[in-house]
């Protein structure tokens, strides 16, 4: 305890005093931030630290009284952490976006608390909006659009988007970037670096540099708007066969590092089932083709949409065919998948759809797990031990398992802690990713559908057998198709449904 307040005392005396020399050395302006949006780290750092090492002084380790105890010191913590990026604004908005993504990884009272920052982004002056589209695209609004809705259709921590009206009379969305966030970003990870570090040299447990890491090579990407338009039509191409799928065009004339001019498309939120059940949208259709989608995306071409939030994912009756669509809108934040790491992570995925344990341990171990690996198969699928060893296919989703679970993320969030650090870096967006689609289908009461474990096994199989050889067999596996590929690599056999080669 005493290591710890020392420790305490000495980060808050070198913080304070490096912010002393460095306005005192420096002229104070309104527009230099960096000081004040490090100040508000570095206290928020402080707070957090002395919370946790003196709460629990009086209390007994793992008692009623002491887990009741953490979970008011979490929610604490959480709420100072929100106010932080509410304050801090940009980078800090998207970080803890991304933790708050993080349901069965991070406790409750983080993840819940930390939710809220997607619908508290910040906005932008009408004023800031035109002086940015005025630089990049050297027109007033009034040349460009024959109307342009003041009111943002929504805000993120980078941006925020627009309706308008062209002169041609098509109707588009533009997304304008916040025009401080490009200075403020690369800043703002210096100072997350600092603080997460001086959070590891107090709790040698708690490594979370894989943050800092993820927002060094990802956030330069997001702030690139032509990048992210590329990215649009790129898997729109790639899921050209997907008829249920809508990804806005872009309109490159209008469109720049920082402005993104594309087809607005209207629709309700994924998550949202009354608008389905208003519009006749049946909701098993919806979740089985978000399924079919993301497993394309992530077994057979390794290029995954990263930021499938309900608000970057609406469903709509098309109007021109009737027909229900998927639109799929913030194309900014797309991991790409080495093949070797995708073929051991679709073979995982086979061993923990059918039960085989030799094969769970086999690929998460190649996957960078190590002794953590039963950890990491609960981690992947946010099933419980249980439903792993049974086979998550065979076992379906309860309430009390989803509990456990979630309990078991502020127990375990050491070992979680440094699982996250040992595994590839293409895991973390997955990973991620799966919690935000786990989140919809939660909501959408479809978890664990036979169809979605069906769509994945296909996608899997399709992935290894573009990879290796194969061969035809009878079937030996307990499914509904009678013909199977045996799919043959490195000495072994994965049986799987030929349908899942043809369709």
């Amino acid at each position: 305890m005493a290591g710890h307040l020392l420790k305490v005392s000495s980060l808050a005396t070198a913080v304070f005093a490096t912010s002393g020399f460095y306005l005192y050395s420096r002229p104070l302006s309104l527009n230099d931030l960096s000081v004040v949006r490090f100040g508000r780290a570095a206290t928020t750092t402080v707070l957090i630290s002395v919370d946790y090492i003196t709460a629990f002084k009086h209390v007994e380790y793992d008692t009623e009284e002491y887990w009741a105890l953490k979970s008011k010191v979490h929610l604490r913590s959480a709420e100072r952490l929100r106010d932080l990026c509410c304050a801090n604004r940009g980078t800090f908005i998207k970080v803890g976006q991304h933790l708050g993504a993080l349901d069965y990884l991070l406790p409750e009272e983080y993840t819940s608390t930390l939710k809220v920052l997607h619908s508290q982004a910040p906005q932008s002056s009408m004023e800031e909006i035109q002086q940015v589209i005025r630089e990049d695209l050297g027109k007033e609004l009034s040349e460009l659009f024959v109307s342009f809705e003041v009111k943002p259709q929504g805000a993120a921590s980078l941006a925020q988007v627009h309706k308008a009206v062209l002169h041609d009379g098509r109707t588009v969305a533009i997304k304008v970037q916040h025009p401080k966030v490009q200075k403020q970003s690369s800043r703002d990870i210096v100072i997350m670096e600092v603080m997460l570090k001086a959070v590891h040299w107090l709790f040698p447990n708690f490594a979370f540099m894989w943050l800092v890491e993820e927002a060094k090579k990802n956030l330069p990407l997001e702030l690139d708007f032509l990048n992210e338009g590329h990215n649009a039509e790129k898997v729109a191409n790639m899921l050209a066969h997907f008829s249920f799928l809508k990804v806005p065009l872009i309109h490159w004339d209008l469109s720049t590092k920082r402005i993104l001019t594309m087809e607005f498309v209207e629709g309700g939120h994924i998550n949202d089932r009354d608008y389905m059940k208003k519009h006749g949208i049946n909701v098993n259709q919806i979740s089985e083709n978000l399924g079919k989608m993301y497993s394309e995306m992530i077994f057979v071409h390794g290029f995954v949409h990263c930021d499938p939030h309900p608000g970057n994912v609406l469903v709509r009756k098309c109007p021109r065919s009737g027909k229900t669509q998927i639109a799929l809108l913030d194309h900014g934040l797309y991991q790409v998948l080495q093949p070797a790491f995708r073929l051991d992570y679709c073979r995982l995925w086979q061993a923990l759809i059918k039960g085989d344990m030799s094969g769970v341990e086999r690929y998460s171990l190649r996957l960078g797990a190590g002794d953590l690996y039963a950890l990491f198969a609960c981690v992947v699928t946010s099933r419980s031990w249980t439903a792993v060893n049974a086979g998550i296919s065979s076992v379906p989703v309860t309430r009390s398992e989803d509990v456990e679970i979630r309990n078991n993320a502020s127990q375990y969030l050491p070992q979680i802690s440094e699982l996250l650090n040992r595994v590839p870096r293409q895991m973390l967006l997955l990973l991620k990713t799966n919690d935000l689609l786990r989140g919809i289908e939660t909501t959408l009461q479809t978890r664990a559908s036979s169809s979605s474990f069906i769509n994945m096994s296909r996608c899997c199989v399709r992935a290894m057998a573009s990879c290796v050889g194969a061969s035809l067999v009878s079937c030996s596996f307990p499914c509904f198709h009678v013909t199977f590929l045996r799919v043959v690599t490195a000495g072994q056999l994965y049986p799987a449904c030929c349908l899942c080669i043809v369709s």
